[in-house]
C-alpha cells in the first residue's frame, strides 16, 4: 500500500508540474523527495509521511497557485482521493504550511518528519542546483541578473520578503546565503556547509567577471 501510494503521489505531481519552468518543477519535487528521504532514515523519522510532505510540498505554493495556498487545498484534496485517514492528512498539511522560507519570520517545523522535508526543500536551493534554480527562476519572472546599483535588502519579515523583488544576484544574500545555519537536522547541516561554500565561490567569481578583474 505505501508503495502504491508513493507511486500514486509522484504520478500526481508529475502531472501539476508538467508545464513549470521556473525552477519548481517536477524535478524539483523529486530532488526534495529523493533528499527527504535520506535524511529521514539517518534521523529515523516516519518515513510515508515525510515522503507524501516532500512529494506534496509545492502543489499549493504560494509562487505557484496563490488561489490554494492558504488551506493547501489541492493537497488535501488528492489526499482525500487515496482515501487517506484525516489524521494522516492533518500531519501532512501541517508539514507543508511549515516548509517555506519566511525571511525572519521564518518557523523551525515542530515534528521531526516537518524538519526532514524543510531540510531537504533548502538543500535544493543550495549548491550548484541552487544556482541553477536562481538564476531560471529569475529569468522566468523577467528578473535582472545583477544590479551594483540595488543593494540586497536583509531582515526581511515575511510580508516584505514575499512582496519584495529584487535582482537574481541579490536573492543570494537575501535567502540563499541564510539557509545553511537554518538546517534542522545533522544530515542536512553537513550537505549544506558544502553546498554554501560551492556558491559563495561562484558568486565571488560572477562577480570579478562581472568587473572585468578576471
Amino acid at each position: 500500500m505505501d508503495n502504491l501510494l508513493i507511486s500514486a503521489t509522484i504520478e500526481y505531481v508529475k502531472e501539476v508540474f508538467a508545464t513549470d519552468f521556473s525552477g519548481h518543477d517536477f524535478f524539483h519535487t523529486m530532488r526534495v523527495y529523493q533528499m527527504a528521504t535520506k535524511i529521514a532514515m539517518e534521523e529515523k523519522a516516519d518515513l510515508q509521511i515525510v515522503q507524501l510532505a516532500a512529494l506534496l510540498h509545492d502543489v499549493d505554493d504560494r509562487k505557484l497557485s496563490p488561489e490554494t495556498c492558504e488551506n493547501k487545498d489541492r493537497a488535501v484534496a488528492y489526499m482525500r482521493s487515496q482515501g487517506l485517514p484525516e489524521g494522516m492528512i492533518v500531519r501532512v498539511k501541517d508539514i507543508i504550511g511549515e516548509v517555506s522560507f519566511a525571511g525572519t519570520d521564518s518557523v523551525v517545523p515542530k515534528t521531526l518528519e516537518g524538519k526532514c522535508v524543510q531540510d531537504a526543500d533548502r538543500l535544493d536551493a543550495l549548491g550548484a542546483m541552487g544556482i541553477a534554480r536562481a538564476f531560471a527562476y529569475g529569468g522566468n519572472h523577467n528578473r535582472v541578473m545583477y544590479d551594483p546599483e540595488i543593494p540586497p535588502a536583509l531582515n526581511m519579515g515575511k510580508e516584505e520578503y514575499q512582496n519584495h523583488v529584487s535582482t537574481t544576484v541579490n536573492h543570494f544574500y537575501e535567502k540563499l546565503f541564510l539557509l545553511k545555519d537554518m538546517m534542522n537536522t545533522g544530515c542536512a547541516k553537513r550537505i549544506a556547509g558544502h553546498r554554501e561554500q560551492y556558491m559563495k565561490e561562484y558568486i565571488d567569481e560572477f562577480l570579478a567577471e562581472w568587473d572585468g578583474t578576471r
